[in-house]
This record gives structure tokens, C-alpha cells and sequence, in this order.
């Protein structure tokens, strides 16, 4: 049922050989169907890339479940699942008579899971809308951003992609229960707490200390210069890492930067006073450099470092390729 949240679990699930059938309506289409790109840019329901990667090796209907027929078609598809998946605002699937109670009288041993942003009780479980609001309530707008700018915010609605992983372990958790017992159960998941597994460090610094850790760009916590600086060409970039004093100064002496050493800019904790002054240093230099060139000599320095690709870089990077990581597929 529904978007991305719930249907991205049981694509992992399809994907390792499950049966598994996704219910749609058309009056009310998967959001996701109207999300570009669109297979050869044509703009169609049925052309929408991000929903047939949520949807692969499933199997597809559409219901009126506004009708006695389309109800009772789902009442047959709940007697014969073993796990039954949602992703509406709390209550909607209820409403329509297919809350954890009804589908129990029809399936005693179901395993049904509820996914939304805020979970299916407490004062804010009302709240409903997608990822990015879920990415907000949880934080992570406050850490994405530079320490001078508005908050950046994470790539799309992130918890939707982060909380299917936690959705499909708990259903393969739930199913070795039953196995075990014979005992089917409803699972309670909101996004939000999901998504506070990710942030684990800085919630428990906080609980420790107190401090409530702000944006900081691309700068790392232990890593000094840590970032993402530009390179020879318009909007070209490469990220690096420095790990330990023998790469910083390796990279002075490829980046004429040994000025700072003789300043005594050596070890991490000088580097960290002066991270300012050495990343535009650092930028100054690596604007006058090509990308691929200088992510090989980092590389081979043992420096870590790697060129930002856009999508058509991506297709041609030898690694993937090697890897055979692109497949292509008949739609």
C-alpha cells in the first residue's frame, strides 16, 4: 500500500525471490508516479523510474476499495499473505476497514506493519507527510548546512529511504517469531525514531555532555582538512580527507603549502585552529588542478580523496563497471 516507505521493504523482500502483490488505486495514484525521470523522458504513470524501482518483481493490482468488490478482493488477498504492509497517515487503512483488527479476524497469524513518520499513537502521531518533514523532526536539517547559511537539508525525503531497511528487517524478524510460535503480530514503525539510529553519535554526546552539535558543512569531527573543493572546469569538485599527519604533509608538499609546516601547522590540533585559512589555501590550489589527475596522485599518496561525479560519470566510472554494478533490465 502506498509510497516508498511501505513498498521499498517488500521490494528487498521481492528482490530475494518473495512473492509479493502491491495494491493500487487510480483515482488516488502512487505519489512517486508522477516523480521524474520518466523512462525515455516520456511523462507517464507507467514511465516513472522512481516507482518501478520501488516496485520491481512485485505483482500489481488496482482496487476500489471505495467499493464492496474491490474490499472483498483485498479480504482475499489478507487471508492468503503472511505479512500485510501500509504506509498511510495513521488511521486511513482503518477507516477503510483494514486496521490490525479486521485483518487478524481474517488471518489470525498476519503479520501486519504500519509505517508513518511519527508512529500510530501519542500526541504527534496526527502529523503526517513524507521523508523530508520526518528528516526535519529528527534533526538532521539542524546538521546539513553550513554553520553561516540557512539549513541545507537532506537529498529528498530521507527517512522514506532509510526506514524500508529497518521496515524489512522487522518483517523478517516477525516471521521467525511466527515460525517459532505461530503467533502473527502488528509492527508500529515511525520513520522519526527510525531515522534517530543514524544520529546515534551526536544523541549520545548530547546525553553525555549536553551539547547539541550544529552544521558544519563538509568539515569532519576528526579529519582535518576534511571537504569538498573545486577543480579545473565549471562546477567541477573533489572531495579528501586527511586521516594523519604523514598525509598532511605529503599534501603540502604536492600543494607548495610547506609555508604552513614552518608555521608549525602540522598536527591535527594546529590544522583544527587554522581550518579557515587551510582550506582556502587548500581550495586556491586544487581550483587550478584537473579532477582526474589530481584524484590519482592523492590516491596514490594514500590520501583519500575522489572527484564528486554527476550521473553520466557515474555510468562510465571503471570500478562499477568492473563490478558489473548497472544492470540493464526490459521494462
Amino acid at each position: 500500500f502506498w509510497v516508498v516507505a511501505g513498498p521499498g521493504a517488500t521490494r528487498m523482500l521481492a528482490d530475494y525471490g518473495a512473492t509479493v502483490g502491491l495494491v493500487e488505486s487510480t483515482r488516488r495514484l502512487d505519489m512517486v508516479r508522477n516523480v521524474p525521470p520518466y523512462i525515455g523522458g516520456i511523462m507517464e504513470p507507467e514511465r516513472a523510474a522512481c516507482h518501478h524501482t520501488t516496485n520491481c518483481n512485485k505483482r500489481n493490482i488496482t482496487l476500489d476499495l471505495g467499493t464492496p468488490e474491490g474490499r472483498e478482493v483485498l479480504k482475499d488477498l489478507v487471508r492468503w499473505a503472511d505479512v500485510f504492509t501500509e504506509s498511510f497517515a495513521p488511521g486511513v487503512v482503518a477507516r477503510m476497514g483494514f486496521g490490525y483488527e479486521s485483518v487478524r479476524q481474517l488471518n489470525p497469524g498476519i503479520i501486519m506493519i504500519s509505517s508513518c513518520l511519527m508512529g500510530q499513537t501519542g500526541p504527534w502521531s496526527p502529523y503526517a507527510g513524507y521523508g523530508n518533514l520526518a528528516a526535519a523532526v529528527s534533526g538532521f536539517h539542524a546538521l546539513t548546512g553550513h554553520p553561516d547559511m540557512p539549513p541545507t537539508g537532506c537529498f529528498g525525503p530521507y527517512t522514506d529511504f532509510t526506514s524500508v531497511r529497518f521496515n524489512a528487517l522487522a518483517i523478517l524478524g516477525a516471521l521467525r517469531h511466527r515460525a517459532q510460535t505461530g503467533e502473527g503480530q502488528f509492527i508500529d514503525m515511525a520513520q522519526a525514531e527510525a531515522a534517530l539510529h543514524f544520529l546515534a553519535p551526536d544523541c549520545l554526546a548530547f546525553l553525555d555532555t549536553g551539547e547539541v552539535r550544529a552544521a558544519q558543512g563538509n568539515r569532519d569531527a576528526c579529519d582535518v582538512p576534511s571537504g569538498v573543493y573545486p577543480t579545473r572546469g565549471f562546477d567541477r569538485w573533489i572531495a579528501l580527507s586527511v586521516e594523519t599527519d604523514a598525509q598532511w604533509q605529503s599534501l603540502c608538499e604536492i600543494a607548495g603549502l610547506q609555508d604552513l609546516l614552518r608555521k608549525g601547522v602540522a598536527d591535527v590540533r594546529a590544522r583544527r585552529r587554522t581550518e579557515d585559512a587551510v582550506d582556502e589555501r587548500l581550495a586556491q590550489w586544487t581550483a587550478r588542478q584537473d579532477g582526474d589527475a589530481l584524484e590519482a596522485r592523492l590516491q596514490s599518496l594514500g590520501i583519500p580523496a575522489h572527484r564528486v561525479l554527476d550521473t553520466h560519470e557515474l555510468f562510465e566510472d571503471a570500478q562499477l563497471n568492473h563490478r558489473g554494478h548497472f544492470i540493464p533490465v526490459q521494462h
